[in-house]
């Protein structure tokens, strides 16, 4: 089940408030949640839901096991065996296929691929329950001693297919005391129909000027097409996966949770480095917490564990080498930026730096576009004619202009401006009665724009889902 589905927005959600809202114990509560996450998941591969509660149960024990021994080579066990299965799982599911067939590729072997299907979400909460484990034998959070609680932390289905991803501190309080006030379903509300109209209205069609583009033959592609297919391709990513991000985080607000924010406007950004401290906040604060200081050898190693954490980020996303080449493309821009140091970095002039950072950007988005390594190289040809290619053909002139406006709304929207307006608005006189009869309005007109685009659109995959 996806959240841009009609029968998610007028049946399962408005179902699943009613009961939570009517019930007044928390426990009862909890239970509703438990019952729509674990449907949530089961809808579209019943199957994968006994692989999510086997991991829940198996991670809840190693939780208890720390507690109970800490301090001894116990706790060390639990710790160990979660990593072991959590990985392990990871492992199987979502990389055997790509190992086999390295392995085909340069021994004189062939082995059958397993052809294993992904469990959907199995990086999101694998990444959830390590978190978890890790910071309960860090002693920075308490371990939780109730299986359903723990059980509803990794299901919760408002984040549970494509993150963000929530460490368990961040709501450990709420799991068991939370409200929701009148406030915070207001907001949720809007965050949630702000996702949705990303989805819907911009990648969605972002994804038929990208396919229109990138998805046909790249050695006849003008140079214009190149860049314009990528640069859109950048912007259908982050309106399909900060809108998911919008939606969670608003779902999490109405059901009482505070889900800490995974965007921040990245393409603002001066550098690389501050891209990526707006991108997919969750996971580059996974990696930076869990990874980069960790001892290597016996002792902390800079620019190795840099190197570590790009690998990972490029493999956490995919079982391809597109996806690695692209973590440690950007590995390599944030080790430059290291080097030359911040106050360097601050001396030069900013339209430069936009410039540079922009390009870098686009271009990362180009390799993380092409799984066909043989395709991304022609990509890279085009973007400079090397392909014999044009630099600009009529076909490319009819998409622009067809996809003017939502190219011009997707750049513009893609900045703080919506919130720098309504700041300036609520600090006016009658500002917050204008704002939030505004607020209404837009939520209804963009609620109601969405439902009439989905009625003849079957087919709404979120582009994380695949991670």
């Amino acid at each position: 089940m996806v959240f841009s589905d009609l029968f998610f927005l007028y049946a399962f959600l408005p179902l699943c408030m009613l009961l939570y809202f009517i019930s007044k114990n928390i426990k009862w509560k909890n239970a509703i949640l438990i019952v729509f996450s674990l449907l949530f998941y089961a809808w579209g591969e019943p199957l994968w839901i006994i692989l999510l509660i086997d991991s829940t149960v198996i991670n809840y024990c190693c939780g208890l096991v720390i507690e109970n021994y800490r301090g001894t080579k116990l706790a060390k066990a639990g710790v160990a065996v979660s990593l072991l299965v959590s990985l392990g799982l990871l492992a199987v599911f979502k990389y055997s296929d790509f190992v086999v067939e390295n392995l085909n590729a340069i021994l004189p072997i062939d082995i059958p691929a397993p052809n294993i299907t992904l469990p959907i979400g199995i990086s999101f909460y694998t990444f959830q329950i390590l978190s978890y484990i890790l910071d309960a034998y860090w002693g920075k959070v308490k371990v939780q001693h109730d299986p359903m609680k723990f059980l509803m932390f990794v299901s919760l289905f408002p984040q549970l297919v494509a993150g963000p991803i929530v460490r368990y501190g961040v709501i450990e309080k709420e799991i068991d005391d939370r409200h929701s006030s009148a406030a915070d379903i207001s907001e949720g509300i809007t965050r949630f129909i702000i996702g949705l109209g990303k989805k819907v209205i911009i990648a969605n069609n972002l994804f038929t000027v990208v396919e229109a583009t990138l998805g046909g033959n790249m050695e006849t592609l003008s140079v214009f097409g190149c860049w314009y297919g990528v640069i859109c391709y950048a912007m259908q990513v982050y309106f399909d996966f900060s809108g998911y991000s919008d939606m969670a985080i608003g779902l999490g607000r109405i059901f009482g949770f505070h889900f800490n924010e995974n965007f921040n406007y990245p393409f603002i950004c001066k550098n690389i480095t501050e891209f990526w401290q707006r991108w997919h906040i969750s996971l580059g604060s996974f990696f930076r917490d869990y990874l980069l200081y960790v001892p290597i050898f016996g002792k902390r190693r800079q620019y190795l564990s840099l190197f570590l954490v790009w690998f990972c980020t490029g493999l956490w996303h995919g079982a391809s080498w597109n996806y690695i080449i692209w973590g440690l493309y950007f590995g390599v821009f944030i080790f430059i930026e290291r080097k030359i140091g911040n106050k360097r970095l601050r001396k030069i002039p900013l339209v430069i730096t936009h410039i540079y950072s922009k390009i870098v950007i686009v271009l990362g988005f180009g390799i993380f576009y092409f799984e066909d390594l043989g395709r991304l190289g022609q990509f890279f040809a085009g973007l400079v004619g090397a392909n014999g290619n044009a630099l600009y053909d009529i076909s490319l002139q009819t998409t622009f202009m067809n996809y003017v406006f939502l190219f011009g709304a997707a750049v513009i929207l893609s900045m703080p401006l919506i919130p720098t307006v309504r700041k300036w608005v609520m600090s006016k006189a009658a500002g917050a009665a204008v704002t939030g009869t505004a607020q209404i309005v837009c939520n209804v007109v963009l609620l109601a724009v969405c439902s009439i685009m989905l009625v003849n659109n079957t087919n709404n995959p979120f582009l994380y889902f695949i991670f």
